[in-house]
């Protein structure tokens, strides 16, 4: 897939779905929020050994709360966890959450990436980033690149920091039949990103600092070249699956476990023990009829893998000191 085939849609081509950015301008970091004021029934799925996650327990299908209202995605490793408590307060402005007796309280799960490393670690998403970011949100199409949770993303780091590539925010939607599926995808892999339709490398570990020669991890790794750098939890890649299907909690776990699938075919190597890969899934029930699961699977891998291409496709270069780096664009011509 190359740029003038990239994906129409996008995850807000979801009816009940809305996304909002916001990107530090002090160093290349930020949040995402997904809202579904609502409610969406939510499941999900953590495959790498290094997540960094909030409210994920009471997704399990045996659980009580029913719907979530908003999902944040941020930098700022552990650290960016503190952006949901914004969107709650948000969410609890305009009215929306879990009734308790009198009071309402938002569902805000979440999930970080690690990008202390890029700029200043000391800057990171905080409360008020993620009120911004609601703020923000709408059911426009989704922007893409290097904003909000993706600002500082980077992909292809298994030799060290300085091999790698910038990664970033990237979306796609399907719609079939009644049902539409939409992935939104914060790459920030230590694993190559490749084109499913193609085979193709497309991002990933560089041979040297200041070259543009993609190494393949991957085949490096099976010729048995050395691996050093590699920084535990310094990765991970993250996002979410939603559909506007009629969902049980069971099977929106369910749809986040296939759309995993999506990045075994876009991310070399993935799940790895130094990522904390983490996949959400929402429906938002705006189609009654009994949910065609076979097909629901088949069109959640597919957003997802096309989710994380573009996420590396619509990134940016960057730049900050002697520090470089650069996006597919600059590799592909």
């Amino acid at each position: 897939m190359n740029a003038a085939h990239a994906p129409a849609l996008t995850l807000t081509a979801v009816p009940g779905l809305e996304v909002g950015h916001d990107t530090d301008p002090r160093r290349p970091t930020g949040c995402t929020v997904v809202l579904c004021r609502e409610g969406a029934t939510a499941g999900v799925d953590v495959r790498g050994a290094a997540p960094g996650t909030r409210e994920t327990d009471l997704l399990a299908p045996e659980n009580t709360v029913p719907h979530i209202h908003g999902l944040l995605l941020s930098g700022g490793s552990a650290f960016g966890l503190d952006a949901a408590s914004g969107v709650m307060r948000w969410l609890d402005e305009q009215g929306h959450g879990f009734a308790v007796g009198p009071v309402r309280v938002p569902i805000v799960p979440g999930a970080v990436i690690f990008d202390l490393l890029v700029g200043d670690g000391r800057v990171r998403p905080t409360a008020d980033s993620g009120y911004r970011a609601c703020e923000r949100a709408s059911s426009a199409p989704v922007e893409q690149g290097c904003v909000g949770a993706g600002a500082g993303a980077t992909v292809g780091k298994l030799f060290g920091p300085s091999r790698a590539m910038k990664g970033g925010v990237g979306s796609a939607a399907l719609h079939v039949g009644p049902w539409v599926v939409g992935a939104l995808v914060v790459c920030n892999a230590i694993g190559d990103v490749v084109d499913p339709c193609t085979g193709q490398l497309i991002a990933g570990a560089r041979v040297s600092p200041q070259g543009l020669e993609l190494a393949n991890t991957v085949q490096t790794q099976l010729s048995g070249g050395a691996v050093a750098n590699a920084l535990t939890g310094g990765n991970t890649t993250i996002g979410v699956v939603g559909c506007n299907a009629r969902l049980t909690k069971s099977q929106a776990k369910r749809l986040a476990q296939v759309g995993h699938d999506g990045w075994a075919r876009s991310i070399r190597p993935v799940h790895t023990p130094l990522d904390g890969d983490t996949l959400f899934a929402l429906a938002t029930a705006r189609v009654n009829e009994e949910p065609d699961m076979m097909l629901l699977s088949t069109l959640a891998a597919e957003v997802v893998a096309l989710a994380t291409v573009q996420a590396v496709r619509q990134a940016q270069d960057l730049r900050l000191g002697e520090a470089w780096w650069p996006a597919a664009r600059d590799v592909i011509t």
